[in-house]
């Protein structure tokens, strides 16, 4: 199948390029040249990922990433050509799901997108794994918490999945990356210590205390069970 990927970039040439390039890739590629028009763009039409620039006139890309996320569980990817740690720490708060720099390249580009899209597959079958008062069903991509569901982004359910998956052993980071993003992250670590840090917001009473997603300081996570 073709997947359609929303190109929000203000550089014509640029959304030209990208264009072409991951149209020969086999996506279905649309343009934005603000964040306004992919909000309206958003509204009118089903996309599987968003490739948004941070910078963007009118409307920054921050503040067009946070709207996006609030209004679908979108699978976004930040182009920025701002390397620096808190700029790229910026933009996975705001809820991407990945990040690329400028420069470009079409083939690497679509690789990351489709590692992105691709859904880990396990033969569990109807499988529930709790954790404290937590209740994660992965082949369903469903996660309660006392009864409750939870709104999880992709991503973080399927960090979630597979930490509880793990049944209490330690995850190591490198594990983690390649299992959740599927595409080797050269040490860049900084991907999962935000998504960490969102998820813990999400399932913990006390994130800055946490009692069920543990950090075994130098190794990786754990989930406590019995929390």
């Amino acid at each position: 199948m073709d997947y359609r990927v929303l190109l929000v970039e203000d550089d014509e040439r640029i959304r030209q390029a990208l264009e072409l390039s991951l149209g020969d890739e086999g996506f279905d590629v649309v343009e934005a040249a603000s964040g306004e028009e992919a909000l309206y763009r958003l509204d009118n039409d089903v996309f599987d990922v968003v490739l948004l620039d941070l910078t963007l006139p009118g409307v920054d890309g921050l503040a067009v990433c946070k709207a996006l996320r609030s209004r679908a569980d979108l699978r976004i990817i930040i182009v920025t050509a701002r390397t620096g740690t808190a700029d790229v720490i910026a933009g996975l708060e705001a809820g991407a799901d990945d990040y690329v720099t400028k420069p470009l390249v079409a083939s690497e580009l679509a690789a990351r997108i489709r590692a992105l899209l691709r859904r880990r597959r396990t033969d569990l079958q109807n499988a529930v794994y709790r954790v404290g008062d937590l209740e994660i069903r992965p082949d369903e991509g469903v996660a309660r918490r006392a009864g409750a569901d939870l709104r999880l982004t992709k991503t973080e359910f399927r960090l979630l999945a597979e930490l509880a998956i793990a049944e209490g052993r330690i995850v190591t980071r490198e594990q983690l990356l390649r299992r959740v993003w599927g595409y080797d992250y050269y040490g860049d670590t900084r991907l999962l210590d935000v998504h960490i840090r969102r998820l813990r917001c999400k399932i913990e009473r006390d994130p800055d205390s946490p009692e069920v997603l543990i950090t075994v300081r130098g190794t990786g996570y754990r989930v406590d069970r019995n929390s």
